[in-house]
C-alpha cells in the first residue's frame, strides 16, 4: 500500500539533506563516495520529484556531479555581479548571480 505522496516527499527531502551531510563528513577521507552520495540525493531527487533546495545546489557541479569544496576541487571568483564557480575536476564553470 503506498503512503501519502507528501509525506514520501518529506522524507525524500530528509534523505537528500542526511546525504550532503554525509558527503560533507566524508569527503577529506574519500571523496569517491561523497561523489556518490551527491549522485544517490539526485537520483532521489528524480523519483520523487523533489527539487533540490537551492543551498545544496551549489555543493555539486551540475556537469559531472562532484560534490565541490572550495580551494580542494573548486575554485570560485567575483565578476560583473556574478558568481563564477570553477569545477577543478571536469574544468568547466557554473555562474550564479548576486546582488550588491
Amino acid at each position: 500500500m503506498p503512503q501519502n505522496p507528501s509525506k514520501e516527499k518529506e522524507i525524500a527531502t530528509q534523505r537528500i539533506h542526511k546525504l550532503f551531510y554525509e558527503a560533507k563528513q566524508i569527503f577529506n577521507t574519500d571523496s569517491k563516495l561523497s561523489d556518490r552520495y551527491v549522485h544517490l540525493a539526485r537520483k532521489i531527487a528524480m523519483k520523487f520529484k523533489v527539487r533540490i533546495p537551492p543551498i545544496l545546489k551549489r555543493k555539486f557541479c551540475k556537469h559531472c556531479y562532484t560534490y565541490l569544496v572550495p580551494s580542494k576541487n573548486l575554485r570560485i571568483r567575483l565578476h560583473k555581479s556574478r558568481v563564477i564557480y570553477l569545477c577543478l575536476k571536469c574544468k568547466r564553470f557554473m555562474r550564479f548571480p548576486y546582488k550588491n
